[in-house]
């Protein structure tokens, strides 16, 4: 193909896009080839059509050494938007062979948020670079808000927004918004504020279309509404709206003064980060994002290995306390790895449910009582169901019912000891301001191995099992 031919272009987004609104492999292949081919025309004809989350999509999909040529030729078309949609570390890959120049023509085409979200992850000195050139009024919102901790509503909020006075009229709020191009262009509702900028309520836009000019938007307005304190954590956040159904609120600081405004798009990402999160954490596996470097993840997984290699130690030093029975009896040996297997199953299945349950609020200090003794009262049954049904099976297999007795009520213990851990684990953790998401998968399954292998042969022992 030569420089100057350039391929015929999707028709629509079908051919872009597969039934699962992924884009499909030949068109990433092709955007690709002709960027190998330069013939950059042809890429950008390509890429044009597609939304700013699909063309950030293309860049996580394309291999870590084509993104630098794939960003050379699509330079006209990766503006804020796209940057924006993309993945941390692949943004952080493409910021890097930018110039402070150019991060902050960027970062001054979004909302503050967005514009947060890039030059946060910057080094220092980059980061400074990037706000010295940005117009004063730009550099002191993300200077505000870079100000603020990491995951707290400071850095989530937006201050593009639009308030008005409560003596206001209808028609002067109409007016206003219509005469004031630089406003913001993207909101669901306007603030309503009282002369120390304090928010009193909300007025959705629906209200004020339908309403005449000479009421007081006073008499108009929502006065209950939820405010967001700056520095909350924005876990806290989403849990807020998702409990109260908002489309937005408004961020309030120390002194109750309004400061910026959140809005439920920038919440789906929060609710999709976090629903992942505590499973990794628990999985000890770090971010599980597939962009992130290889060293960082290697390091991330074999701290928790290395963790989980001196608990195992632990639990072996118990086998080691029977080493005689062992001896006496060697058909134990085959059998003990599934009382303390079964027991971390059902520890890890208690577990999930308990730091779920932290992490939504459904439990607090009020239901504790009786999240424990419902966890207790679910370990009792599977662990009777399961002790019944490797009794059967061992004495089916073994024929002997000393042995079958044993095992069977083993399993039922370490089954309580699992439901007990799964919950009282995380719960004293949470209590000690310790995330439980992150460190109760290595106490429980320590807590369930130990006792499966401790209940067991000191069981066989005290009943003098022998070949």
């Amino acid at each position: 193909m030569s420089e100057t031919e350039l391929p015929d272009a999707p028709a629509n987004e079908q051919d872009e896009l597969d039934e699962d609104d992924r884009l499909r492999p030949e068109f990433v292949r092709a955007v690709l080839d002709a960027v190998e081919d330069g013939n950059d025309e042809a890429a950008r004809a390509l890429v044009e059509p597609l939304h700013p989350a699909d063309i950030a999509d293309l860049f996580e999909l394309t291999p870590h050494e084509d993104r630098g040529p794939l960003a050379k030729a699509l330079k006209d078309l990766l503006d804020g938007d796209v940057f924006a949609e993309m993945n941390d570390y692949v943004r952080e890959d493409l910021i890097d062979a930018l110039t402070p120049t150019q991060v902050a023509d960027l970062a001054s085409e979004l909302d503050t948020d967005d514009a947060v979200a890039i030059i946060e992850d910057m080094e220092e000195a980059d980061q400074r670079a990037v706000l010295r050139a940005l117009d004063p009024d730009d550099r002191a919102a993300i200077e505000e808000a870079l100000s603020y901790p990491e995951e707290s509503a400071g850095r989530l909020m937006q201050r593009e927004l639009i308030a008005v006075p409560d003596h206001w009229t209808v028609g002067d709020v109409i007016d206003f918004m219509r005469h004031h191009e630089e406003l913001t262009t993207d909101f669901w509702e306007i603030f309503v504020v009282d002369a120390g900028h304090h928010p009193v309520g909300t007025c959705q836009l629906s209200w004020i279309l339908r309403t005449p000019r000479g009421i007081a938007i006073g008499d108009v307005m929502k006065r209950e509404q939820t405010l967001i304190p700056v520095d909350m954590d924005q876990e806290e956040v989403a849990l807020r709206f998702q409990k109260y159904a908002l489309i937005s609120a408004a961020v309030v600081d120390a002194a109750n003064r309004l400061v910026g405004m959140i809005t439920v798009d920038d919440i789906v990402h929060i609710i999709q980060e976090e629903a992942g999160e505590d499973t990794l954490l628990l999985s000890g596996a770090g971010d599980g994002d597939i962009n992130e470097p290889i060293r960082l993840t290697v390091r991330t997984r074999l701290m928790w290995l290395v963790v989980n290699l001196g608990t195992a130690m632990i639990a072996s030093s118990v086998v080691g306390l029977f080493e005689s029975t062992i001896a006496g009896f060697a058909t134990l040996a085959i059998l003990m790895p599934i009382v303390s297997g079964m027991g971390g199953n059902a520890g890890t299945q208690t577990l999930a449910v308990v730091v779920r349950a932290i992490a939504t609020n459904q439990l607090t200090d009020s239901n504790t009582r009786w999240m424990v003794l419902r966890e207790l009262r679910i370990a009792c049954a599977n662990g009777a169901a399961l002790g019944v049904l490797i009794g059967i099976g061992t004495f089916l297999i073994f024929g002997r019912a000393d042995l079958a007795l044993v095992i069977g009520t083993a399993m039922f213990t370490n089954n309580i000891t699992a439901g007990l851990g799964g919950v009282l684990v995380p719960v004293t953790l949470d209590r000690m301001n310790i995330d439980p998401a992150v460190s109760s998968a290595v106490f429980v399954t320590t807590l369930t191995d130990t006792m499966g292998f401790f209940s067991f042969l000191g069981l066989a022992t005290l009943w003098g099992l022998h070949a």
